[in-house]
């Protein structure tokens, strides 16, 4: 038994010992550094241009909607490109994007039109990034380490969301959103240069783009446990966007100490993350997609918290509880994917399922919008807490969902 246990530690660090993974994981971290300081940067380049919340909604729908209209085709290269390649080219289009938009900030030039400009620039970066980057990492690690490499992927992100918005403010604060902004640029060039290093091969295509378009959904539709896991994924997140993210601050104002309050409840968030993360590197679970759908519950925690009224403590508690069992919803899904998808498929099934994530974000808030004139904001939690539960629970009852496991070797 001490053996056994003695060599856990190594078994578990084993992707960090894959040359390729470092390269990837480091360029994750060091992207992730700008990421985190990025939001609260723009909000307030277009508030320091003059700008109101309208400006503001305009600009984040505008960075949001290339990446819907242009994963499939992202899904698609994805699947025929070299996507080392595919990962250089759009970092580096993030950087320059974001490098025009701190250049136009620091001299006095943004407005509201050329920070939506660059933010259409990034958005349609990020469309080729998410797709090509699945299929990397199931490239580069073996499926036997699959859930290692996707912890270790997730834990740089989430340390620094812990740290980066603090970080980020005093940034801004302190010399003003276009460093901020700088940075974030910087980040992504430094990522490029990292990722291109991976010299990924290409896979070998024969069939048309459009050909493989349709393939690609014809795989997506035959593998029930994937749309459905589509299907809830998007209920589930655009109620817990509704609830969280936009109600959340609102019922904060009213309910409890406001910025403050609300402040600990999303550091109380980051820390689960972080802790869910920790699990996923010692926790091995057989049944991947069932942890998956069920580990994805307790997102309703916090709402129905705040929804019933219960001081901030348990507020806290459910944030911190939510935040765990959203990583490790996240790792073993991503794990089961990576497993149960072939390679040549990835970056297309990986596409059909980020565009429901993308989806739900404008539908929780049209949600949030056609509840608030008829319930309360309490009201309208409790329920975003009934549709995340809801949407687990259905899930479950599809048969797919208990037949995706993990596998002990490639092609196992």
């Amino acid at each position: 038994m001490r053996k056994v246990d003695a060599e856990l530690p190594a078994r578990r660090a084993a992707p960090l010992r894959i040359a390729a993974f470092r390269r990837f994981v480091l360029a994750t971290l060091v992207s992730a550094t700008g990421s985190a300081m990025a939001p609260l940067a723009l909000a307030y380049s277009v508030l320091g241009e003059g700008g109101g919340a309208g400006d503001l909604g305009l600009v984040l729908a505008v960075n949001t909607v290339p990446t819907v209209v242009l994963l499939l085709l992202g899904g698609v290269l994805a699947d025929r490109m070299s996507r080392s390649r595919m990962l250089f080219l759009g970092n580096l289009l993030a950087a320059v994007a974001q490098g025009a938009l701190a250049v136009t900030v620091a001299t006095g030039h943004a407005s509201t039109t050329s920070i939506a400009l660059c933010g259409f620039v990034s958005g349609t970066a990020m469309a080729f990034t998410v797709p090509a980057a699945q299929g990397a990492v199931a490239q580069i690690v073996p499926v036997e380490q699959l859930q290692q490499a996707n912890a270790l992927l997730r834990l740089p992100g989430n340390a620094v969301k812990v740290l980066g918005p603090a970080v980020g403010g005093a940034v801004v604060a302190v010399s003003g959103p276009a460093w901020a902004l700088a940075w974030d640029a910087l980040s992504f060039a430094v990522a490029a240069f990292l990722l291109v290093g991976l010299r990924l091969d290409a896979p070998v295509t024969v069939t048309s783009a459009l050909s493989d378009l349709r393939d690609g959904w014809a795989g997506f539709w035959s593998r029930t446990w994937l749309w459905t896991y589509t299907a809830a994924g998007t209920v589930l997140v655009a109620a817990w966007l509704a609830g969280f993210q936009l109600l959340g601050p609102v019922v904060a104002a009213d309910e409890y100490a406001g910025a403050r309050d609300w402040g600990l409840v999303q550091a109380a968030f980051a820390a689960g993350l972080l802790a869910g993360t920790v699990v996923c590197l010692r926790w091995r679970p057989y049944r991947l997609m069932v942890v998956a759908v069920v580990a994805g519950a307790p997102l309703a925690a916090p709402l129905l918290a705040m929804g019933a009224g219960l001081p901030l403590p348990w507020v806290l508690v459910a944030a911190l509880f939510a935040g765990v069992g959203l990583d490790v919803a996240i790792v073993a899904w991503t794990t089961a994917f990576q497993q149960h998808v072939p390679q040549g498929e990835l970056g297309r099934m990986s596409a059909f399922n980020s565009v429901g994530e993308r989806l739900a974000i404008p539908l929780g808030y049209l949600l949030t919008a056609l509840a608030a004139g008829r319930w309360d904001n309490r009201t309208v939690l409790v329920a975003c807490a009934g549709l995340v539960v809801g949407s687990a629970v259905l899930n479950l009852c599809v048969r797919d969902v208990y037949r995706v496991n993990r596998r002990a070797a490639r092609g196992g």
